[in-house]
């Protein structure tokens, strides 16, 4: 079904649950195809003028997917929350990718996606023409986690999108610290979806289990394999100045291991980066052109 600058696929899934994706541009456009990998709670919308910007570039026009994990956006839910799983749903995007046709992209992966990106990696290096990891590397900042912990799942029911707006306001603004009403208001559309007369999460609650386990006793282990995985694949990786997640020293160390790395921080921005900005944009869209094949060019 296409919906202004994508068009709306359903995929199914090894275990037979429908998932839904975006699809920017022509299947049989000449660049580099890319994908996009929201964060844990977030959907592919996320990624919509990123992906349109890509997609629409006269000079490098591209075939852009952004996906919805199972239990989010407009993929069904899981009856059984412990699929919300990092290899559970790195499974479902090896099914996507096999069902739209793409050998090998550009992967950005915000968040979880990134860690989903590192996880393709370490299990299949072909698919992965380049990485952009979005506020996110092999360690992740207790901290951050923690903070994720407290609202997944738990978010007061708003009673308008202006309400919901001002709900993420209070949330994020110490990390988003430039973003004006129209911003925040976008981020509640993104958040929030009316059904049956009234405002409900765009995930599943139950999306919670996947953090359940994780205290200050119980944090999650490194990524260091998954991420030397990449050793070969362009790499960029971009912080939010202000994030709480992925935190400087883990850049440095990242870099330690990657001189060719390309690092990008985003002023006034914390977990994760919009990108949604034009400067943002240009450097994600030039790095990808720079890790085009010579035959895509």
């Amino acid at each position: 079904m296409a919906n202004g600058s994508f068009t709306d696929h359903h995929v199914t899934a090894r275990d037979g649950l429908r998932l839904h994706l975006r699809e920017y541009g022509e299947r049989t456009a000449p660049g580099l195809p890319v994908v996009c990998l929201p964060g844990l709670a977030r959907t592919a919308a996320d990624f919509d003028v990123l992906a349109t910007a890509l997609a629409g570039d006269p000079r490098h026009p591209r075939r852009v997917l952004a996906l919805d994990y199972r239990g989010r956006g407009l993929s069904e839910y899981d009856r059984d929350p412990a699929n919300y799983s990092i290899p559970v749903e790195l499974d479902d995007v090896l099914s996507v990718l096999t069902a739209r046709g793409i050998a090998t992209a550009a992967f950005i992966g915000t968040s979880r996606g990134g860690l989903i990106t590192m996880a393709l990696a370490a299990l299949r290096p072909g698919a992965i023409a380049a990485a952009v990891l979005n506020d996110i590397g092999p360690v992740i900042e207790l901290p951050g986690l923690m903070r994720i912990k407290s609202y997944v799942g738990k978010l007061p029911r708003p009673r308008s999108l202006e309400d919901g707006a001002e709900i993420l306001r209070r949330l994020f603004g110490p990390q988003f610290t430039r973003l004006g009403a129209a911003d925040w208001l976008a981020s509640a559309r993104r958040t929030w979806r009316e059904e049956n007369g009234r405002l409900v999460l765009t995930y599943d609650a139950q999306l919670a289990h996947a953090l359940a386990a994780v205290d200050a006793e119980h944090p999650l282990p490194s990524m260091w394999e998954q991420f030397d995985a990449l050793a070969r694949t362009p790499l960029m990786v971009i912080r939010g100045a202000n994030s709480d997640l992925l935190s400087a020293a883990t850049v440095e160390s990242m870099r330690a291991r990657r001189h060719d790395m390309t690092v990008l921080q985003i002023a006034d921005q914390g977990h994760a980066p919009l990108l949604a900005e034009p400067d943002t944009i240009a450097r994600i869209a030039e790095f990808i052109v720079q890790c085009e094949p010579a035959t895509g060019t």
